[in-house]
């Protein structure tokens, strides 16, 4: 059975999912700029038995593999991410990166090691396969706008029946699987503004117009949009992440600049908060007689996973029962936003987690200077795929 061999071969190939992760971890390259990590993906494919491998994909590095099996099937996509972060490691691990302010503090390195390995047995065992299986490289999932809609345009879903992801998640316990339907990650939105006074001596605020407190009162009236104008059975989240008022004790500021960040887990609550925050802006004209300037973004959409295709992932996984998972649950909804929304805007599919929590010492979130993954989490999260594409592309299972 395809399944039980896919299962056997990874674990045969184990150590060599962790090799190449911690090389990864070593060598972190920020969204965009994945110039030496994309050419290491290429080179590991050039010996292997697939049937294309596509580079630059959206532009921006992107690399997509394909293997046919057999005999006709299903085409699913699979997809792993591999951009690190702006952020200088503190983990003091032996194969802590190398790069000065730059690291796989997300589990990026991770998801490539796994799907690296996994294509290649898939490849290997492609004579057992039906239909076809894509598979995707991902660069720039943490900067917007996301390296997943640049690929989305450059038609890798074309012919594609349904495409999934997986996360590790140091935040859940290794051994675990964590699903959920229908709306799970929030949409995002960023936004920039620019108030504009007068300034002048603190002496005499009379002949100034103080950009803080108008810029002040804009920060105070967003905090509101949440408490009271969001069905409180809804979600949404307002963060002013910067406010750049800096200046000098006695004199009024003559412009401030505020950025802020909004995580909502509807399209009606996206809009609504858009239209609170612009309204605040522009409120501030009438009230303080400033000028405003606002950039308001919406990029990542709300990611939402089908209902029967998240079904059919927790029956292949409950199916498969791999050994080193010891429950499938659902999850509740979770408040970062991910560029994978946009491959399920296109085609029906499911974004699922791996538990990767350390276990026996402390552990950190996601985008810390401590972040580490538990390393057995890399091979169920190859497990886990793996029985998600015998699942559709299986002779028997098809």
């Amino acid at each position: 059975m395809l399944t039980a061999e896919l299962m056997n071969k990874l674990e045969e190939k184990e150590q060599r999912i962790i090799d190449i992760r911690r090389h990864l971890h070593e060598h972190p390259e920020l969204s965009f700029e994945e110039e030496k990590t994309s050419a290491y993906i290429e080179n590991f494919y050039k010996e292997l038995p697939v049937d294309t491998v596509d580079t630059n994909v959206g532009g921006h590095r992107g690399i997509v593999v394909t293997i046919n099996g057999t005999k006709p099937g299903k085409t699913i996509a699979i997809r792993a991410d591999f951009d690190a972060l702006p952020i200088q490691e503190e983990t003091e691990l032996p194969f802590a990166s190398k790069n000065e302010g730059v690291m796989h503090a997300c589990g990026h390195d991770g998801h490539t090691a796994y799907m690296l390995v996994l294509a290649e047995t898939l490849a290997e065992m492609k004579e057992q396969l039906a239909g076809t299986v894509k598979i995707i490289h991902q660069p720039a999932e943490e900067m917007p706008p996301g390296g997943a809609i640049g690929m989305v345009k450059a038609g890798v879903l074309d012919g594609v029946d349904a495409v999934f992801g997986i996360h590790v998640m140091s935040t859940m316990d290794t051994g675990q699987i964590f699903y959920r339907s229908g709306n799970t990650q929030t949409g995002r939105a960023r936004f920039k503004l620019l108030v504009q006074g007068k300034g002048g001596h603190g002496s005499s605020p009379h002949m100034a117009n103080d950009a803080i407190v108008a810029a002040s009162s804009f920060v105070m009236n967003c905090q509101t949009i949440v408490s009271r104008r969001i069905n409180p059975f809804d979600t949404a989240v307002v963060t002013i992440g910067s406010f750049d008022g800096k200046g000098q004790f006695n004199i009024i500021k003559d412009s401030v600049a505020i950025e802020g960040d909004v995580r909502t887990m509807s399209a009606e609550s996206r809009e609504l908060v858009e239209a609170e925050v612009r309204h605040f802006a522009k409120g501030l004209e009438e009230s303080f007689g400033v000028e405003t300037t606002l950039e308001y973004v919406n990029d990542y959409p709300v990611l939402y996973n089908d209902p029967e295709m998240t079904e059919r992932v927790r029956q292949a996984l409950i199916q498969a029962a791999i050994p080193e998972v010891d429950a499938v649950k659902e999850v509740a909804p979770q408040p970062p936003s991910e560029d994978f929304a946009y491959y399920l805007q296109e085609k029906p599919g499911c974004f699922f987690y791996v538990g990767a929590k350390p276990e026996g010492k402390e552990w950190y979130p996601h985008h810390h200077p401590k972040f580490e993954i538990d390393e057995k989490s890399l091979l169920i999260s190859a497990k886990a795929m793996a029985a998600v594409v015998a699942s559709f592309c299986g002779k028997s299972e098809s």
